[in-house]
């Protein structure tokens, strides 16, 4: 749906009629309007206008994502699977097998890929063969091909090639079942494909819509689209011989991006946090957005559930859902751009919060903090325990009512002046693709080639993140970074400004994965939190608790540095042990039983070669 906070399109649900449904593909002949009387056939939807776009609004609510990227399928966000958060899960602890990414074959579904890929195949069909004016066919084919294009992607960058289907299946009669058991494509034909679709929604659809259309897929945002497919076909998880040419290709893909969005005002939002409350086109950082609403009307609401969730449960209905790590914390550089050990700053883990990337403030919410929030813009954090029992030194209680598990909160994209009645109907927009995400992407591209120079996409990109973050631009103009730095070098420090700009925006765990980086950036560890402990001063009471707040408006350093004590805590019980197979995931076995002509991963014992 392409609802925002302040202008909702009138979208009309269509509902597709499924028949018989074969194991990978569901079928359909009409679509009726939700809300009409009539039972309209394909020939009157396709012939109207007025028709045909709830039709392609349908298509958007169906695929675009929710926050985090969410695009409804086994591995969610990500962030849990990762450093960014904890989670105990099977990805982690080393248990996946070929049951645990069901995303493919599984069941018959309107709403998996396949059923979501049938219901944009009607679409593309039935419109072809409409009577539509051929420039009003193209702009709404345009669209239907993007989502197809997204849908593929989501598919292959989990198993690998899979079949490619693209006109809608018969599903009545025993020739139609038998001709839907489709075995695989190769990986290169599925990206090909992809590649192909987008390209034809670059060049039909608009650099640009206006008015009500907010958050339609503009020309900008499916080259930027393309450019992260290319970049993740030409990384480490599916170019393991490192063929330079789909670098080169990834690398033309991205600047062509940049360049399509750059000549329609898209660009670097001027504040980090704000950007999330910019609404609609003053956005010029959303490129690709799934646009929320905060009221409810006739035709529904669409509200994100994020806000809410996030936000300590102790503060209206919020749930602390998302908690940052210490080691997320620990990712960040000093206020100059480098890490503590060369850095100008002195660094204390008593004082850890102190002179950092000020991006660290805009996200990660800490005891002590000032963190505006429901309206109030003098609320201060507290996180820490006390001794709850006299004269004891082990019995120990949280501050808080639901205590925070590793020490801190998310604080990035939640609204400061929402109130707690209006959480439930938070309408702050998801960005899927961020402007910031093409620079750095392009950037990627651009040390994969060689293009390493300061003057430079390698550089200049990096540099353009790091001055809007705020980091200060050093005697020599590079905002932290290391002059002269080598291929290796370079990728370690995109990949380390994606993990800050990009904390909690579910980006982290696919970044890992697509450049094979699991295993040696995770296994073997286990992921921490912070313990804030108020010194014992045998009361048995919470002795700060009336004069905390002015303490810390006075010096939050001399606070922590007299009254608390700092120390990391383990959260796992286990070590990390992501497994090798993950980079490809299997087949589940009720697709394989579904369909005798799919192929197993040869990672999982079977015959298909994914990086073919």
């Amino acid at each position: 749906m392409l609802a925002s906070k302040f202008k909702k399109m009138k979208i009309q649900k269509i509902l597709i009629i499924a028949f018989a449904l074969t194991a990978l593909f569901t079928s359909c002949k009409k679509a009726l309007l939700k809300d009409d009387p009539q039972n309209l056939i394909a020939s009157q939807i396709y012939n109207d206008t007025t028709l045909v776009k709830p039709a392609i609004d349908y298509i958007y609510t169906q695929n675009l994502p929710s926050w985090f990227g969410n695009t409804g399928g086994a591995i969610g966000s990500g962030s849990s699977l990762t450093d960014e958060a904890y989670g105990d899960n099977d990805f982690v602890k080393g248990s996946v097998t070929v049951e645990s990414v069901g995303d493919i074959g599984s069941s018959a579904s309107k709403t998996n890929n396949y059923g979501k890929i049938r219901t944009i195949n009607t679409f593309v069909r039935d419109l072809t063969s409409g009577g539509l004016s051929q420039s009003v066919k193209n702009r709404y084919l345009a669209q239907a091909l993007f989502f197809r294009a997204f849908r593929y992607f989501d598919l292959v960058r989990l198993y690998g090639g899979v079949p490619i289907v693209l006109t809608p299946l018969d599903a009545i009669g025993n020739d139609a079942k038998n001709a839907a058991l489709l075995p695989r494509n190769t990986t290169t034909a599925c990206f090909k494909q992809i590649i192909s679709d987008l390209d034809s929604a670059i060049k039909y659809l608009p650099n640009k819509w206006s008015g009500s259309d907010y958050g339609r897929i503009t020309a900008g945002a499916a080259a930027a689209f393309k450019g992260r497919v290319l970049l993740t076909y030409a990384s480490p998880q599916f170019n393991p011989a490192n063929d330079g040419t789909r670098w080169q290709n990834a690398y033309t893909a991205n600047t062509t991006a940049v360049s399509i969005l750059s000549a329609n005002g898209y660009g670097l939002n001027s504040s980090y946090d704000g950007m999330w409350f910019t609404e609609g086109y003053a956005n010029k950082e959303a490129v690709m957005v799934t646009a929320f609403n905060t009221f409810s009307d006739n035709n529904g609401t669409y509200n994100n559930t994020y806000d809410n969730s996030t936000r300590p449960a102790y503060l209206g209905t919020g749930g602390g859902s998302n908690q940052p790590t210490w080691d997320l914390v620990q990712a960040y550089p000093m206020l100059d751009g480098k890490p503590a050990a060369t850095s100008k700053y002195s660094y204390s883990l008593q004082t850890f919060y102190k002179n950092r990337d000020p991006r660290f403030d805009k996200t990660i919410a800490y005891n002590g903090c000032n963190w505006p929030i429901l309206g109030n813009a003098s609320y201060r954090l507290w996180t820490y325990y006390y001794y709850n029992v006299k004269n004891s030194s082990t019995s120990v209680k949280s501050t808080e009512s639901t205590a925070t598990s590793t020490g801190f909160y998310l604080r990035k994209a939640i609204d400061p002046n929402i109130t707690a009645a209006n959480l439930v109907t938070s309408g702050t927009d998801w960005m899927e693709i961020r402007y910031a995400e093409v620079l750095l992407n392009l950037a990627e591209c651009a040390a994969e080639i060689g293009n390493l120079g300061v003057s430079q996409e390698a550089y200049t990109n990096l540099l353009a993140v790091r001055k809007r973050a705020g980091i200060e631009a050093g005697g020599d103009g590079l905002y932290g970074l290391q002059a002269n730095m080598s291929h290796d070098q370079m990728i370690t420090a995109i990949m380390l400004e994606r993990q800050i700009e990009f904390a909690f925006e579910g980006k982290r765990y696919w970044d890992l994965r697509r450049r094979k980086l699991l295993e040696t950036t995770l296994n073997g560890k286990k992921r921490n939190g912070l313990s804030i402990i108020l010194n014992n001063n045998q009361s048995g009471t919470d002795y700060i608790l009336l004069s905390r707040d002015a303490s810390a408006v006075s010096s939050l350093d001399n606070l922590y540095s007299t009254s608390f004590t700092v120390t990391p805590k383990v959260l796992d019980t286990y070590n990390i042990n992501i497994q090798a197979g993950d980079y490809f995931f299997g087949i589940p076995s009720a697709a394989l039983q579904n369909n005798p002509n799919l192929q197993q991963n040869n990672t999982w014992g079977g015959a298909f070669d994914p990086l073919k």
